[in-house]
This record gives structure tokens, C-alpha cells and sequence, in this order.
């Protein structure tokens, strides 16, 4: 699927829409087309390096690797309570979250990594709820590295996938790549708000 097609399968789904009218309690929930796509997860892998985030996959045995790769030269790396040990390479400079870590101690890291509540195709979104191996929502924010494994099956094609699928009273994180803002010149700077490097590794389980 094309940026085009993508752009015109969304106008068909609002165009089809029903209109609702004045808003009351017994409204009916706007019907949503759902966009087809043969290859959800590629879609997945290529929206997120639209955003010049890095996205690789591989095997659930070379997970470990891959995260080795992703943290490049990280020194110290902030592993949430619930992270796989399997998908943590040997010789890690691993700090943990219990107590908190302060805002002084997260700035000192390098890197963090983490699961993912899922990943939207069509936007190359990663969602944290911030359950087990994903930790606080700080976690994510404040390293400068995020390396976030996500598994093929909890790659969703949309949206509305999305929603239906998450939890609405957990706190939520929606990533669309690494963290970048612009000023009026349009001169594009990463980091500000966010890890300036956000490497993404897809684990295909068939």
C-alpha cells in the first residue's frame, strides 16, 4: 500500500460513515471501514522508517542479538521490571526501576528497552500501556536511546484496530518515531521531548 492509497482508503471510510446527527445517549457508534492490507507487519516496518527510526527482524532466538545492536555503545541500559532475560544480551550495564529512578539518575542512562503494547501499520505507531517490560511512562521519555521489541501478532492494521484492542483506563504512549520537533524555519531537531533514537526490533513467530 502506497502513502496515496493510504490517503484515499481513508476518505472512502469517512465518506461511508453514517451520519449521526445531534449527539444522544442512545447514538449509534460511527461504522468504520476497515482498510485492507496484505502485508500488515511490512506496512508496519516501513511506515516506522519513514520516520528515520531503525526497524529490523528477526527470529525469537536472535532477539538478544538484536537488542545488542540496537543499544549500540549504551552503557547503562534502564531494563523494566517484566523485560524478557532471554531477549537481554550478557555483559549490560543493567539498572532497574525499584525504587523509581529520579529524573537525574534517568538522564545518566543511556538507553532503555522495553515491550510494546502493540504496533498500528498504517501510522507506524508503537503503543506502551506500560505493563509488564514496558515500564513507567518516564522510562521512555527521558533516555536517549529507546530500543522497543514488538512481536508480529500484536501488529495491528489501524487505529481503530488499535483502540478496540487497548485497555482505555491504562495510561497510554503512542511512539511515531524518535522524538523531533522544528521551529519556524522548519529546521528539524530530535531529542528535545524525547530519545533522539528509537530502534525497533519486529519478531516474526512463524
Amino acid at each position: 500500500m502506497t502513502a496515496r492509497d493510504d490517503v484515499l482508503a481513508r476518505v472512502r471510510s469517512a465518506l461511508r460513515q453514517k451520519p449521526t446527527g445531534a449527539h444522544t445517549e442512545t447514538s449509534a457508534p460511527l461504522e468504520t471501514v476497515p482498510v485492507e492490507v496484505e502485508d500488515v507487519v511490512g506496512l508496519f516496518v516501513e511506515r516506522v522508517e519513514d520516520y528515520r527510526a531503525v526497524v529490523v527482524r528477526c527470529r525469537p532466538d536472535e532477539v538478544a542479538d538484536r537488542v545488542r545492536e540496537g543499544l549500540a555503545d549504551a552503557a547503562r541500559v534502564v531494563v523494566p521490571a517484566g523485560f524478557p532475560d532471554a531477549w537481554l544480551p550478557d555483559g549490560i550495564d543493567r539498572v532497574g526501576d525499584d525504587p523509581p529512578l529520579t529524573a537525574y539518575d534517568l538522564d545518566e542512562t543511556d538507553a532503555v528497552v522495553t515491550t510494546a503494547a502493540l504496533g498500528i501499520a498504517v501510522t507506524g505507531t508503537i503503543v506502551l500501556d506500560h505493563g509488564a517490560g514496558q515500564g513507567r511512562r518516564a522510562l521512555s521519555l527521558v533516555p536517549d536511546r529507546h530500543v522497543c521489541v514488538v512481536s508480529a501478532d500484536q501488529v495491528v492494521v489501524d487505529v481503530p484496530d488499535a483502540v478496540r484492542r487497548l485497555d482505555p483506563v491504562r495510561p497510554l504512549t503512542w511512539i511515531s518515531g524518535p522524538s523531533a520537533t522544528s521551529d519556524i524555519e522548519l529546521d528539524r531537531v530530535e531529542g528535545v521531548h524525547g530519545p533522539r533514537n528509537l530502534h525497533v526490533i519486529v519478531v516474526d513467530l512463524a
